[in-house]
């Protein structure tokens, strides 16, 4: 999927950055976990898994690693955020408000379909991605309210945008590593072969 010397990096702090691992390896592709700004050096992408996010804000104030993440980002490296990972990437948090890192122009609301009785797996669409419905888990799933100008949405379930892009970055409001569905994961590799994000 990627050259010899290329792979990606699972931001390792808290969530479930292990499925995400799961999901590469079984496409074949090359990983690391990281959890210092020093990890990410050599990283050709980097996945923001779900969790808890302001755990992961906690972290990233002890380590100095959203500074990191931005500098990555500002590099033109591909950096994809699902769930939590969304939130951390969100230029605006809802519900209650907090910090980001500020790096996709979208407003997100923490928490918005309900608590995690109220997850749900559902079918939604990706047009430009699969010619088919493609699952997706939201696990206490934010929702986004907002979509700059310079985002696309990429996929929407219940005509909500589930699934948008900002040049390098990639966001994500449900769970694909959840599934046995690669799409997502593979149009992110993509972004990461190419050394560059879309447009």
């Amino acid at each position: 999927m990627t050259g010899n010397n290329k792979w990606i990096g699972i931001l390792a702090v808290q969530g479930d950055f292990e499925l995400h691992a799961e999901m590469l390896r079984r496409m074949g592709v090359a990983w690391r976990l990281i959890r210092r700004a020093s990890d990410l050096e050599q990283a050709d992408g980097l996945i923001l898994p779900g969790g808890e996010s302001t755990t992961m804000l906690k972290f990233f104030a002890e380590e100095n690693l959203g500074p990191a993440i931005k500098e990555f980002a500002a590099k033109g490296k591909p950096v994809f955020g699902t769930c939590a990972g969304a939130i951390l990437l969100a230029r605006e948090v809802l519900n209650p408000p907090q910090e980001s890192l500020g790096l996709l122009d979208i407003s997100i609301e923490r928490n918005a379909y309900g608590r995690q009785v109220d997850s749900s797996v559902q079918e939604g669409q990706c047009p430009g991605l699969s010619s088919r419905p493609v699952e997706m888990v939201f696990i206490r799933a934010p929702i986004i309210r907002r979509v700059g100008t310079g985002v696309k949405v990429l996929g929407r379930a219940n005509d909500l945008p589930v699934l948008v892009e900002q040049g390098n970055v990639l966001a994500a409001t449900f769970h694909p590593e959840l599934t046995q569905d690669e799409t997502i994961h593979r149009y992110f590799m993509k972004k990461a072969d190419d050394g560059t994000g879309s447009e």
